[in-house]
């Protein structure tokens, strides 16, 4: 039986090359590959105008890949901006041999493999995990990342942030429930992270899993190594402007945590809501997503974006 999902792939391979975007794979460093989607222009010898663009980031999350967690933003994008899409390490076939398995590391090799690429300054959108390491990267090279923007995440997954989510949702574990094994515990996450009522065939559920949930080994480590102590965590003196993009229904990580984490961040931090949208904000409501998205970086970028 042909896998729906799989089937999908081509198409939206298709749809992003007509977005302006082609796949690449960058060595980091021996062992280590990430795959990046990226503007047709970044892969010219010569540089054109259009290569003057200002640069944007779009990492993903745990849900999915990078080209199935940003398609619609890349089409909003693409004509203002030059936007990379990675697949973190055991995604969407970027791979490392390396034990590494630390939010710290994916921003090092994500850092080096947008140096190699030529990206000198860029915004960083991070969803979910994506946020995390988007903060990471900001953290940790300031001069290569000038704003972030975050939705349906944290600065670290603190214990007490991490128990009271599981708590609040009934798993035991954040592997339980990032890493379903049935179609029944998709079904369940992605009801839990949406706040529209979606009705899928169990199919589908079951071809999605087959596809996007590889490498589940080693995505458990990821897991493992994203939950820290409490005493170990500092807010970091970010200089960069910091934008909120929220879905105000989250329940994962619910509205509190968006405006405790502004409050921690302090004035280079904004806040923005989206009405009726959950976890997956950019997914459920992806022309306001965008909107907002643009709004930010116009704000930044002003006319140095190409109308």
């Amino acid at each position: 039986m042909v896998n729906f999902v799989a089937a999908l792939r081509p198409m939206v391979r298709w749809l992003m090359k007509i977005a302006g975007m082609q796949p690449y794979t960058v060595e980091i460093e021996p062992g280590t590959v990430m795959n990046f989607w990226v503007p047709l222009e970044t892969l010219k010898k010569k540089p054109t105008k259009k290569g003057d663009k200002p640069a944007v980031v779009l990492v993903h999350g745990f849900f999915s890949d990078g080209i199935m967690t940003w398609l619609f933003q890349a089409f909003a994008l693409t004509k203002q901006y030059s936007v990379y899409i990675p697949d973190l390490l055991f995604f969407g076939g970027s791979i490392t041999d390396k034990t590494d398995r630390s939010p710290s590391f994916q921003a090092e090799c994500l850092v080096a493999g947008l140096r190699k690429l030529g990206v000198e300054r860029c915004t960083v959108v991070g969803f979910s995990y994506g946020g995390t390491v988007a903060f990471k990267m900001a953290e940790l090279h300031a001069d290569l990342v000038e704003a972030v923007v975050v939705s349906g995440s944290v600065i670290e997954m603190t214990d007490s942030i991490n128990e009271t989510m599981l708590q609040n949702l009934g798993y035991s574990s954040v592997s339980e429930m990032l890493l379903p094994t049935s179609a029944k515990a998709l079904r369940m996450i992605i009801s839990i992270a949406s706040h529209k009522k979606l009705w899928l065939p169990d199919r589908f559920y079951i071809d999605f899993l087959e596809v996007m949930y590889t490498n589940r080994k080693e995505r458990g480590e990821l897991l493992e190594a994203l939950v820290i102590s409490d005493k170990d965590f500092t807010v970091p003196n970010f200089p960069q402007m910091i934008h909120l993009l929220w879905g105000e229904n989250d329940r994962i990580l619910k509205l509190e945590i968006a405006q405790n984490l502004k409050r921690q961040l302090g004035e280079n931090a904004s806040f923005q809501g989206i009405n009726k949208a959950g976890h997956l904000v950019h997914l459920e409501s992806p022309c306001v997503y965008s909107r907002c998205l643009k709004q930010f970086l116009a704000s930044l970028h002003g006319d140095k974006a190409q109308k």
